[in-house]
């Protein structure tokens, strides 16, 4: 099978040549493989981050399940406001550099509160006060961001992207996200407005609707619909991701199906509770990373007994302690243990407990991907799950 095929199989519930295998390398490994500053890919598009995890995914010969990297985007999302502002460098040094965006508004500079601050071994910190790294809110000198290479990141633009990746796997992208809280200021802001929680859950539902409809309007449609989010579980409790994101998620989740789509979750950290509520609630597709303590909840073989005839698991080989410091040895026990708990029956991917650190060495990596090739290879008589 080619990695496209041993995906589609998997996602369908049925049994695969073996056990599709997709480290998350969305990031950094792809950048450091580059040989470039990362800046190059970030802030310059030289090459775009999600042209480089192609290559990388195609260099390690992975199953590529890309979820949400490519940032299609529609015109109309994009606010006037927005189409204003201009990136100008207000600092930088060998290390780091610090952009912020800046629009004329009757006849005056007006500047962004926060900045980005792009690195040149490290992906870029959005979002920052200046104050928090020693500049000024509004900055005493800049210089215009140029070189920048245009890409497109509508509808031809994903066409582009499906045809790079290929037969190396599946394109996804976002239809919502089920994190409505992510940050600090976001909290604040909900505690602050308890009159609004309603009216957002139900913007939300609308705000999935028509990005559907877009589309579902579009000549070359992504694979998959991805509604997941970075640590959903995180800045939320059970209740706030109920209350806020779940609406629109259940609603994206009804459309895609009925569409014939898979769908998709991405959530680091706790995640135990929201795999319940996804296998129990809905029909999701696919839901990963699944993180065993301490930065999440999760154990794949407690889960794969629940829910393993429900939904397609996907992890969850530490990255720090396997991956990035372990031993070629020891990955390859953990991975032979990843696919025993989980594997029996299909309905697997094996993959990682979120991002592998740029540092990871390749030979992990490989390792990883051969024991899936081999010890994860299904035979012709397939076990029934554990406890049927």
């Amino acid at each position: 099978m080619t990695s496209k095929e041993r995906l589609i199989t998997v996602l369908k519930g049925e049994i695969p040549d073996c056990v599709p295998v997709a480290p998350d390398v969305s990031n950094m490994i792809p950048a450091r493989l580059t040989g470039k500053p990362f800046w190059d890919l970030y802030l310059y598009n030289d090459p775009p981050i999600w042209e480089a995890y192609i290559d990388c995914a195609k260099k390690l010969n992975i199953d590529s399940l890309m979820d949400g990297y490519f940032p299609l985007t529609f015109p109309d999302e994009i606010s006037e406001e927005e189409k204003e502002f201009e990136k100008f460098i207000v600092f930088r040094n060998e290390e780091r550099i610090v952009v912020q965006k800046s629009r004329v508004l009757n006849g005056k500079r007006i500047w962004h509160d926060k900045v980005a601050v792009y690195y040149i071994a490290d992906p870029p910190t959005e979002s920052v006060n200046p104050l928090d790294i020693g500049l000024p809110l509004i900055p005493d000198k800049w210089v215009p961001v140029e070189g920048v290479n245009k890409i497109d990141l509508g509808p031809e633009g994903l066409k582009k992207i499906k045809k790079m990746l290929g037969d190396q796997g599946l394109l996804g992208v976002f239809i919502t996200y089920s994190s409505a809280l992510y940050n600090q200021e976001s909290i604040y802001n909900y505690y602050d407005n308890p009159d609004k929680h309603e009216q957002w859950a139900l913007e939300r539902v609308e705000a999935v609707e028509k990005r559907f409809d877009k589309i579902m309007q579009m000549d070359e449609k992504p694979d998959f619909l991805c509604v997941g989010g970075s640590g959903t579980l995180v800045f939320q409790s059970v209740d706030i991701f109920r209350q806020l994101a779940f609406p629109a998620v259940k609603r994206g989740i009804e459309l895609a199906t009925a569409a014939g789509f898979p769908t998709h979750v991405h959530s680091c950290g706790p995640e135990k509770e929201l795999v319940k509520i996804m296998a129990e609630e809905t029909d999701l597709t696919v839901i990963d990373p699944l993180e065993i303590p301490p930065m999440g909840d999760c154990n794949l073989s407690e889960l794969k007994k629940l829910y393993g005839d429900k939904i397609v698991l996907k992890g969850n080989l530490h990255t720090t302690e396997v991956m990035l410091r372990g031993s070629v040895e020891e990955v390859i026990a953990a991975s032979k243990k990843a696919i025993d708990d989980a594997a029996e029956g299909g309905r697997f991917i094996l993959s990682t407990g979120d991002q592998c650190g740029r540092d990871t060495p390749l030979e992990n990596l490989y390792a990883m991907i051969e024991t899936a090739r081999t010890y994860g290879r299904y035979t012709e008589t397939i076990p029934p799950l554990k406890g049927d």
